[in-house]
C-alpha cells in the first residue's frame, strides 16, 4: 500500500488536498474483455462541485463512474487503461488499496439498497467493520442529519430500514455512505426510481452536501443535470464529446452533437 493511503487508513482522517481538482482523468479507457466501453477520456473533477455525466443509454457513463472508486474490479474481464489520479496517486497503482479507495470515494446506486437491518445498524455497520472507535450514537445522528433524514427517523432507529419509503431509503443510503467520511460521493442515477417529491429532496440535499463533499452524478435527466450540476461531461458511444461548465453545455455548447442531445433531438 502506498504511503499516502497508509496515512489515510485511520478512520476519519482526511488528506488535505490543496488542488482545485480532486480527481484527474487522463486518457482513461475501459474494456470489458476486448470490448472498449470508454475511449481515452480526459477531464478534471473540481473540489466541492457537482459534476454531471450525461449521454444516451450504453454510452459508458456508468462504467466511467464506477471506475472512479474501482467498483469495476468486481466485473469479470474489466480493465482500465490510462490514469485516474486522486490525492496525487493513480487509483489503479499496484500499491493502492481498493478498499481504502472505496471508503474515501463513496457511492450511491440507482436503486435504494438498504441492508435488511435496522436504520441504526445500516449506518454503523461499515464504520464498525472499518475499526471506528468514536461514539456510534453521534455518528448515526450526524450522518442522518447530513442526509436530511434525522427528523423523520430519530424515533425509529431500531426499526427495519426496509420499512422506509423509497425516497427515505435512498437518503439512508446516502447517510450510510457519509458515515464512512468520504471525500467524494458518486451517485449513479440516484433519483431514477423516485417520485418527483423525493427527487426534489435528493436534489436539495446535493446542494447542501457539496459544501463539504465533491459529487459526481450520472443522470439521464437533462433538466436535473442543468439544475444541480456545476460541470457537465457529455458522452456518446464511449467517447467524451464535450466537457464544460453546465451553463455553457446547455446554452452555448461547442459541439453540434452536444446541442442535438441536450435539446432532445436524439438519445
Amino acid at each position: 500500500m502506498s504511503e499516502l493511503f497508509k496515512q489515510a487508513g485511520e478512520f476519519g482522517g482526511h488528506f488535505k488536498m490543496r488542488k482545485k481538482s480532486v480527481l484527474e482523468l487522463r486518457d482513461v479507457s475501459i474494456y470489458y474483455h476486448e470490448v472498449q466501453a470508454v475511449k481515452n477520456v480526459s477531464f478534471n473533477i473540481r473540489r466541492n462541485r457537482i459534476t454531471a455525466i450525461i449521454g444516451p443509454s450504453g454510452c459508458g457513463k456508468s462504467t466511467l463512474l464506477r471506475s472512479l472508486n474501482r467498483m469495476n474490479d468486481f466485473v469479470e474481464g474489466a480493465r482500465v487503461e490510462g490514469e485516474l489520479v486522486f490525492a496525487d496517486e493513480d487509483l489503479y497503482g499496484n500499491d493502492v488499496d481498493p478498499v481504502e479507495v472505496r471508503r474515501r470515494i463513496g457511492m450511491v446506486f440507482q436503486k435504494p439498497n438498504p441492508f435488511p437491518k435496522s436504520i441504526y445498524k445500516n449506518i454503523t455497520w461499515g464504520p464498525l467493520n472499518y475499526g471506528y472507535k468514536g461514539s456510534l450514537d453521534e455518528l448515526v445522528e450526524r450522518s442522518l442529519k447530513q442526509a436530511a433524514l434525522w427528523d423523520e427517523v430519530r424515533d425509529r432507529l431500531r426499526d427495519s430500514a426496509l420499512n422506509l419509503s423509497g425516497g427515505q431509503q435512498q437518503r439512508l443510503c446516502i447517510a450510510r455512505a457519509l458515515a464512512m467520511e468520504p471525500e467524494v460521493l458518486l451517485m449513479d442515477e440516484p433519483c431514477s426510481a423516485l417520485d418527483p417529491i423525493s427527487t426534489a429532496h435528493i436534489e436539495d440535499l446535493m446542494f447542501e452536501l457539496k459544501q463539504r463533499y465533491t459529487i459526481v452524478i450520472v443522470t439521464h435527466n437533462m433538466q436535473q443535470a442543468a439544475r444541480i450540476s456545476d460541470y457537465t461531461a457529455f458522452m456518446e458511444m464511449g467517447d467524451l464529446i464535450e466537457f464544460n461548465v453546465t451553463k455553457r453545455i446547455f446554452t452555448r455548447p461547442s459541439v453540434q452533437r452536444t446541442e442535438q442531445y441536450v435539446t432532445g433531438r436524439f438519445g
